[in-house]
């Protein structure tokens, strides 16, 4: 999870540095249509990639996650970034929300407390200050809402199915949304380091879900959402070496209780598996012949 966010966080940059030319419908075709490309040119031989078990969850997983790309850059568009990360980085507490009343999944007290503090540390990040249209705000609000939902579906289809099949079917999903508006006013990179950024943010879009698809299937929805805030501090760090950005004690602060939130829930989610291995070693094993023996003395009595 923190090496999908920190991919995140680079292609954040990457995008920041190709420049207002570029529309998102641009990004976005260049990013799915060349995903697309790129699975089926890597993975397509190898899985199966067009009979997935629960194709009606893997088509709402991929619509789920385009309204949460689309919502977020029309609310940044409205309102202050600073405004739209903090109502977006809402989405862990809309998993543990979605994820109870959707697939049952157990939410415990520290659970909540983690999340709750990860809410906050992005606060202080950037000030709590709220401002900007209150469409601009749905906008970012909706945007959270959807990811969280998103965020709950993977967990779930990762019971059965791989990382490339899901982020396979949120390309196509994507490049459908976004084909009509880039064919009206399509925008070419004009130069070799537009192309060489344009490479970039293929590689690690795909790079980025991949990681972030299978770390669902070691953590909870939630769980990974609160990892993936970590992008924040990433791209904050990024601002600092390359930029020239200044840090204050917002910047430490909640980036601290981010990552102590992070590494609470990863050592909870040791424990439990530990405690999990011993209850398991600790039940007895019976082999056929047992079973058998069992079964005997069972109808002899």
């Amino acid at each position: 999870m923190l090496s999908s966010a920190f991919l995140f966080a680079i292609l954040g940059v990457l995008i920041k540095l190709l420049g207002p030319p570029f529309r998102v419908w641009d990004i976005a075709v260049y990013r799915f249509v060349g995903g697309t490309i790129v699975l089926l040119s890597l993975f397509g031989w190898r899985h199966n990639l067009f009979k997935p078990q629960n194709l009606r969850l893997m088509l709402i997983r991929g619509c789920t996650g385009s309204m949460a790309f689309l919502t977020l850059v029309f609310a940044i568009q409205l309102i202050p970034l600073s405004t739209a990360m903090i109502i977006f980085y809402s989405f862990p507490a809309f998993a543990a929300v979605f994820s109870p009343l959707i697939f049952g999944e157990r939410v415990s007290a520290l659970d909540m407390v983690c999340i709750a503090t990860t809410l906050l540390g992005v606060g202080i990040i950037f000030d709590f200050q709220i401002e900007g249209t209150l469409w601009g705000q749905a906008a970012a609000l909706i945007s959270g809402i959807f990811a969280g939902l998103t965020v709950a579906i993977i967990k779930k289809l990762r019971e059965n199915h791989g990382s490339v099949m899901i982020y396979f079917y949120f390309c196509i999903i994507g490049s459908l949304i976004a084909a009509g508006p880039f064919l009206s006013n399509p925008q070419l990179p004009r130069n070799l380091m537009e192309w060489i950024i344009m490479a970039g943010i293929l590689f690690t879009s795909i790079t980025a879900q991949l990681f972030m698809n299978q770390g669902f299937r070691y953590c909870k929805s939630w769980e990974g959402g609160v990892f993936m805030t970590s992008e924040l501090i990433f791209i904050s760090f990024f601002g600092i070496l390359f930029l020239g950005e200044s840090t204050n004690w917002r910047f430490w602060t909640g980036g601290l209780l981010i990552i102590g939130s992070a590494v609470a829930l990863n050592l909870a989610g040791k424990k439990h598996h530990q405690k999990k291995q011993i209850i398991s070693k600790q039940m007895p094993t019976y082999t056929s012949e047992t079973i058998e023996t069992l079964v005997i003395k069972g109808k002899s009595n």
